[in-house]
């Protein structure tokens, strides 16, 4: 296939503000795309990319979760540049603290899978036409989570999850229209999402490192994800898994998981470790 130069491309990216977000925007601005930054805080925003030109990038606050306020923003930025050739449907977030399905508050739960899942589908929704129009590319950021065990991290891994299926299905409905999709699966990225699982959390950091040894329990900086996001958007990538070490997990996951799952099952640590962060969780409801 074809190079999808990005040069004067518009690009819309929800979540930009900070991490892979932030990461990616600035990369595909030294490529000469146009941008359309979209987070929750306006401040951050106009913070984070002052020193861009003002005329290649549109700025905008969005609640993900909200359809109406999603295509709003998407009509707004139709009305700036004219067009939308690729949506980078990336907003997501984790638990406050690292929990289980027994400790977990009811609304919590449905708060992460509203902006982790429904807010990529609001985002496809809303883009998805013009994307068609401008025979163009969305990526959409799953995990690894989405084929790795989501223990103590369940709201999340269920919608990176789903959000895999989401772009599996799209690629394949739009073969044939000249448009694509894709999945981003990044791994652990040193962002403030992942900082409980790298000393900010006991319990949370005790049970990567216990169950990710080595090279798999060590974070990336977004700068990776975004360089590898780049090469995959251009190629069209149906699927861009990084760091790399994680491919072979995805492509053997259906022999690994029942193997991972059963070793967790049977792991007295773990258990130790998953009753000890509910009691914290506890304690601190109880605050």
């Amino acid at each position: 296939m074809k190079k999808f130069d990005l040069q004067d491309k518009v690009i819309l990216i929800t979540g930009a503000s900070g991490g892979i977000g932030k990461a990616v925007a600035e990369r595909l601005y030294e490529c000469g795309a146009k941008l359309v930054l979209t987070d929750l805080s306006l401040g951050a925003l106009n913070t984070t990319f002052a020193e861009m030109d003002k005329n290649r990038v549109f700025i905008a606050t969005l609640d993900v979760v909200n359809m109406a306020e999603t295509k709003a923003v998407v009509a707004e930025a139709i009305k700036q540049f004219g067009r939308i050739d690729v949506a980078f449907a990336n907003a997501g977030i984790g638990a406050k603290t690292p929990t289980t399905m027994l400790a977990i508050a009811d609304d919590e739960f449905q708060q992460i899978v509203n902006v982790d899942l429904f807010g990529v589908w609001n985002t496809i929704k809303a883009t998805l036409p013009h994307i068609i129009d401008a025979q163009g590319h969305i990526l959409i950021t799953a995990s690894i989570y989405a084929f790795v065990n989501g223990m103590a991290n369940a709201p999340y891994a269920a919608s990176k999850a789903a959000v895999e299926s989401l772009g599996r299905a799209l690629r394949t409905e739009l073969a044939g229209t000249g448009a694509t999709a894709g999945v981003l699966y990044p791994g652990w990225v040193a962002t403030p999402i992942a900082n409980v699982a790298f000393g900010g959390h006991r319990e949370a950091t005790a049970l990567v490192k216990h169950a990710m040894p080595g090279p798999f329990g060590r974070a990336v900086q977004p700068v990776v994800i975004a360089d590898a996001v780049i090469a995959g958007v251009q190629s069209r990538a149906s699927r861009i898994i990084v760091p790399k070490r994680w491919i072979p997990m995805s492509l053997l996951r259906g022999l690994l998981n029942a193997t991972s799952d059963a070793l967790l099952d049977r792991d007295r640590k773990v258990h130790q470790l998953i009753r000890a962060l509910e009691k914290r969780v506890a304690g601190n409801q109880q605050d």
